[in-house]
């Protein structure tokens, strides 16, 4: 028998040189096959060999059409037909004797457009005039233990379902589709990530409102990704500052005021244009902060006038209905001036007046419930949150201070201090997963004017504040949003 046998057609190719039939090679005495084999094991050219049984292919392919097939099961006198799909690559599937086994040098499992793979475990069992026949489990499996990489050529589904839903042991760097969250995510190994979540997404940053000489209906944008000068919007319908914000990835919502209001508005942050009407906050209130998912916004805390007046309400709406505000629950300490962030589970609200200055506190934006004690935060009144899904950035801190904190969200604890921001305080933020951008404020010299900054860091990166460009006009106390933000996932 020969040592060395070419010709095998277009079944496979040899990668440098290395044979192995009967020999000792490199490769531990097995064929070494580049590109990619195909899953049906046919050979031509060889009459002697009736498989690549032993042989380490490099990738191997699925390529094996899909019909439509009958079949009948039953004893005696009943029957039950049922229709199945049939000739499909099958690994430990419902194919008694023609399960497939993989294992690839590669570790590609290559799948053509069109065909089907079956990798699902089976529980099956008759059903007969005699009762229950043949209970039996087909249990799937992809290889032998090694393959990590499936290449698919047209359609794939990933599995879906809930939050609730998530496998209570996951591997490291399974996907899924969180059908409550409408965006993929994987496991780390430690928790659940988002992947970023891009329906509708523009990058665009948002700001409305706020107060110069007069209260302002002005509404400005940038776009995030980018640096220059802010746009003009449109106009909310109440001139009005110390408004909260939040955003789905289509929608901005913008919520109560001073002069006290309870009125809701929200904006199609695509396109350009007046605010419209959507409801009432829950109470009539000002200086409430916004947190979001890509579905739910939440407002918690703020202060009634005259004499000024703490609260720890919070409440949420649906972004993609109309309507008023419902309770949501309340915030361990009542308080005005906080900064907030979060991420499609947790909102976070950090500081503020008269007692919560070094309190940090979280809610799960998905569920009711009042908030939860999450760390401290240094002293901290009138700064600007934004955040991507795993961290939170927060510039600026009055009396005038140009100081900067950044916190993880997943991990509970305190906020770490870094870098210096342009403005000092009174301003309003939003992000992207690259990108957190600081919108006026006032200036740290004095006697600290409201300017027309923006301003941003690189999440990943910390470090101080760089010039962005500059607002359509000087203001203090807006709110910002964007379309892109940590609520929705991603990084």
């Amino acid at each position: 028998m020969p040592n060395i046998r070419i010709g095998f057609s277009s079944d496979f190719t040899l990668k440098d040189g290395i044979v192995g039939l009967g020999t000792t090679t490199g490769s531990g005495g097995k064929l070494d096959v580049d590109g990619v084999s195909k899953a049906d094991y046919k050979i031509t050219g060889v009459a002697t060999l009736t498989s690549y049984g032993g042989f380490i292919v490099q990738k191997q392919h699925v390529n094996e059409p899909s019909t439509i097939g009958f079949g009948t099961v039953g004893l005696g006198t009943f029957e039950q037909y049922y229709e199945t799909e049939t000739g499909f690559t099958d690994l430990g599937g419902v194919h008694h004797g023609d399960d497939q086994y993989f294992n690839t040098l590669s570790e590609d499992l290559v799948i053509d457009d069109g065909q089907i793979l079956n990798i699902t475990n089976t529980d099956m069992v008759g059903v007969t005039t005699i009762g229950e026949y043949d209970p039996h489990n087909h249990s799937s499996y992809v290889c032998a233990g090694s393959l990590e990489q499936v290449s698919v050529t047209g359609h794939f589904s990933v599995p879906n379902g809930g939050t609730n839903d998530r496998q209570e042991t996951p591997i490291e760097g399974t996907v899924r589709f969180n059908t409550d969250l409408n965006t993929l995510e994987f496991f780390n190994g430690n928790e659940w990530r988002q992947f970023t979540y891009n329906q509708g997404q523009s990058g665009r940053g948002v700001t409305g409102g706020g107060l110069d000489s007069a209260n302002l209906t002005r509404i400005d944008y940038i776009t995030i990704s980018s640096t220059g000068n802010a746009k003009n919007f449109g106009d909310l319908t109440v001139a009005r500052n110390q408004l909260g914000a939040c955003a789905s990835s289509t929608r901005g919502i913008f919520a109560g005021g001073q002069p006290n209001t309870d009125t809701i508005d929200y904006i199609t942050i695509a396109s350009e244009g007046n605010a419209i009407d959507f409801g009432n906050t829950s109470s009539t209130r000002q200086d409430a902060k916004g947190v979001s998912s890509s579905t739910r916004g939440v407002f918690g805390g703020g202060f009634t006038p005259g004499p000024t007046t703490a609260v720890n309400v919070i409440d949420y709406i649906e972004i993609a209905t109309v309507g008023n505000a419902l309770d949501f629950g309340d915030l361990a300490t009542a308080g005005y001036g906080s900064a907030s962030c979060g991420s499609p589970i947790l909102g976070i609200f950090l500081g503020g007046n008269p007692a919560r200055n070094q309190i940090i506190e979280s809610i799960t934006i998905a569920s009711k419930g009042n908030s939860v004690d999450y760390g401290e935060c240094d002293e901290t009144q009138y700064s600007a949150g934004c955040s991507n899904s795993v961290r939170g950035i927060f510039f600026g801190n009055s009396p005038y201070r140009r100081s900067m904190q950044y916190l993880n969200i997943t991990t509970n604890g305190n906020s770490i201090e870094f870098g210096d921001a342009h403005e000092a305080g009174e301003s309003s933020a939003c992000a992207s997963p690259i990108r957190g951008v600081c919108m006026s404020g006032r200036s740290a010299t004095s006697p600290n004017p409201p300017v027309n900054d923006i301003s941003y860091v690189e999440i990943a990166s910390l470090g101080d504040a760089l010039d962005f460009g500059d607002l359509t006009g000087i203001v203090r106390l807006p709110a910002s949003l964007s379309d892109s933000h940590g609520g929705l996932g991603g990084f």
